[in-house]
């Protein structure tokens, strides 16, 4: 009876200690897997790098170092940068349909819409630190070397269409000096002066081969990145309906060759705001056009069933590739 009962107190005492000991691990694991547990309700993962991208018709490879890492950075940017890469497939749904026949028409590659992309977010009215101003950031002496007229009352680098003209001219221009488009692009941001003394100073005939300025530096890549996300925006998160989209504007036009002396009142007698107009027209300067030479002017005037969205009625989408 005494060694059954020892028997019973000694299992028990074993049963005790792996009761204690598995709640130990148990207790061990449950640490784990808390230490183990995110702080955030989401996860990043950085995007893969593609092997190579065609811009403007010239081919890049991604396997050496500092290309790789160029590319690695503007291309996350742009990723997880949600708020802003939305934004600009918006505004692209109105501006490309612009920007894109003017381009084709000066023999520019399709390409170069992205640099509007990068260079002002696609926003007409955009001013940068330095004074560059409108939907190409000209600078006021560039811009006049362009033909485009800079006033008290008119600022065409504000002006969608001749301001996507000069860009043109300007990037055809480099790339009869340097016969290569990348080396245009960069020119456009850095200057082609300081390209041409970099490419000389260097000792070497490739654009993207320059110790430049990070400015500078970024500045293709920015363009790789973007036409990336734009050309594949699920494969980077982006999900995007058409009815998410900026619709594309439908405008009366009205010619001037005379001052007018007062826009608002212009506004008022062509049936929109003062606000319309300028949203439209922001090369207009001022309340008033001075007019002085008889020059004829162009003014956009948006149709009254432009104005609003109406419920159901879904935007033409301009890429396919958008809301797949």
């Amino acid at each position: 009876m005494k060694k059954s009962t020892l028997f019973l107190s000694i299992g028990a005492l074993l049963a005790g200690l792996g009761v204690l000991l598995f709640a130990l691990s148990s207790l061990n694991s449950l640490e784990k897997v808390e230490s183990d547990r995110p702080l955030v309700l989401s996860m990043t993962a950085s995007v893969a790098i593609p092997e190579k991208m065609e811009f403007a018709g010239e081919k890049i490879v991604f396997d050496r170092f500092d290309r790789r890492e160029r590319m690695d950075r503007e291309l996350n940017s742009f990723t997880y940068f949600h708020s802003t890469t939305l934004l600009l497939f918006k505004r692209a749904n109105r501006m490309f349909p612009v920007i894109e026949p003017i381009l084709a028409k000066e023999g520019i590659p399709d390409d170069f819409k992205y640099l509007a992309v990068i260079e002002s977010s696609l926003d007409p009215r955009a001013v940068s630190p330095a004074r560059a101003a409108g939907l190409w950031q000209f600078l006021q002496t560039t811009a006049k070397e362009y033909g485009l007229e800079v006033s008290a009352t008119v600022d065409e680098r504000y002006h969608v269409e001749k301001s996507t003209e000069a860009a043109a001219k300007f990037l055809k221009d480099a790339y009869k000096k340097y016969g290569s488009w990348s080396a245009a692009a960069l020119s456009y941001n850095g200057g082609q002066a300081r390209i041409s003394n970099e490419l000389s100073n260097q000792q070497t005939s490739e654009a993207l081969d320059l110790w430049l300025v990070e400015e500078t530096t970024r500045y293709y890549y920015r363009l790789l990145a973007i036409k990336q996300i734009f050309e594949q925006p699920r494969r980077y998160g982006f999900v995007i309906q058409p009815e998410h989209l900026h619709k594309p504007m439908e405008f009366k036009e009205v010619e001037v060759s005379t001052s007018i002396t007062d826009l608002a009142d212009f506004a008022r007698q062509h049936e929109v705001t003062y606000a319309q107009l300028k949203e439209f027209n922001s090369w207009l300067r001022n309340r008033k056009l001075t007019n002085s030479s008889g020059k004829t002017y162009t003014i956009l005037i948006p149709t009254r069933d432009a104005l609003y969205y109406k419920k159901g009625e879904k935007p033409k989408v301009h890429s396919a590739a958008w809301v797949k």
